[in-house]
């Protein structure tokens, strides 16, 4: 089997001035990386681990075996990457801090919300209005639930039920993407405003997405699940899941880019809660800064999900805020530059107290040897 490599980014500073200069900025944002696990893998097993920073990097690329080289340099430059501001219409989203994503479910059985904003569309055309006016960068529109043992929904169905919520946002000078999996949808809701196809099945589920997804020129979401047809959470088969899910983001990147769609417009999403255990879940979530090396922008999907009440005492969905928080802060912290939540007001306030610190962290030079 083909040896694989795999950068993972260990500690963080507060800046670069802390340690004489030898950290990065990660992925261009407001966290600053000190050490790094150089890791192969084959065959199932990890065959060495080489634990560097910054100024020890070029050494240790050079003891790759010598077909792991070109990917060891792809890395460590997708690691560096500053990704430039998405043009989402007439909004400018810059990706060198963390953005929050809002979401609308117009759908009769979704997990968190129950179908209220499908129900009432006063009642859904105001909660998108608070979420705009609470700091949401964009809001991502979907009109299936994608949770365990949902139903399939026909394409026609669920496109009547994402272009009114679409129209609406569009109209108020909201961002919008669309959650969805089929070509379709995809295509009513571009027609409608929608700025981002957001797929959580990497755009494997219908054949005719990827073609859509790149002549469209919109940016793109490629998450990770376990299944790839109707069920996407079908029983994984994880060697170590962490790295798995980085090789499965690594392919889709590529087959996205080999069917025309700029590597620059593809965001990669973890895939928190599809087809993954509690102990699946922590593992990827404690690698979140790896997947940076893939050279893309991340979205993190972990508000109010599954893991939040199996750590909490089974608690409702309604009542995972503060573990919805604990884990965007887990994000923001990894570097990740979209953050996809139900709790906008809640997750926006602690980006920006999160920011100030960062900020604070980068100027403040006391204890430092003048």
């Amino acid at each position: 089997m083909t040896a694989r490599l795999y950068i993972h980014p260990l500690t963080a500073v507060s800046g670069p001035q802390a340690v004489e200069g030898d950290a990065v900025r990660l992925a261009g944002g407001m966290v600053y990386a000190r050490e790094f696990a150089v890791i192969v893998r084959r065959d199932g097993k990890t065959i060495s681990r080489e634990v560097v920073t910054p100024s020890g990097i070029d050494s240790a690329l050079a003891r790759l075996p010598d077909e792991l080289g070109p990917e060891g340099e792809r890395q460590w430059s997708g690691l560096r990457t500053a990704h430039p501001p998405m043009q989402l219409g007439s909004r400018t989203v810059r990706l060198d801090q963390p953005q929050v994503m809002g979401i609308l479910n117009v759908t009769p059985d979704s997990f968190s919300d129950g179908g209220r904003f499908m129900d009432d569309p006063e009642e859904m055309r105001a909660h998108a209005a608070a979420m705009h006016e609470a700091g949401a960068a964009i809001i991502d529109i979907g009109g299936e639930s994608t949770r365990p043992g949902a139903k399939a929904v026909w394409e026609g169905e669920e496109a009547q039920r994402v272009v009114p919520a679409i129209e609406h946002c569009v109209a108020m000078g909201a961002a919008v993407s669309i959650d969805t999996r089929r070509p379709a949808v995809m295509e009513a809701a571009v027609v409608a405003g929608a700025a981002i196809i957001n797929d959580v099945s990497a755009l494997r589920y219908d054949p005719r997405s990827l073609e859509f997804a790149a002549a469209s020129g919109k940016p793109v979401v490629l998450m990770h699940a376990s299944g790839n047809g109707e069920d996407l959470h079908a029983e994984p088969d994880y060697e170590a899941v962490a790295f798995d899910v980085f090789d499965f983001l690594k392919d889709a990147r590529d087959r996205a880019v080999a069917g025309g769609i700029a590597q620059d417009r593809i965001v990669l999403d973890p895939g928190v809660g599809f087809g993954k255990s509690l102990a699946d879940n922590l593992a990827v979530l404690n690698h979140l800064a790896m997947y940076h090396a893939l050279g893309c922008p991340l979205l993190l999907g972990a508000s109010r999900k599954r893991m939040i009440g199996a750590l909490s005492n089974e608690v409702p969905a309604h009542r995972r805020t503060g573990g919805s928080l604990a884990l965007a802060q887990l994000g923001m912290d990894a570097g990740v530059q979209l953050l996809r939540v139900h709790d906008v007001f809640e997750t926006v306030q602690a980006r920006n107290v999160w920011r100030g610190l960062r900020d604070a962290a980068l100027t403040d030079f006391a204890g430092l040897v003048s």
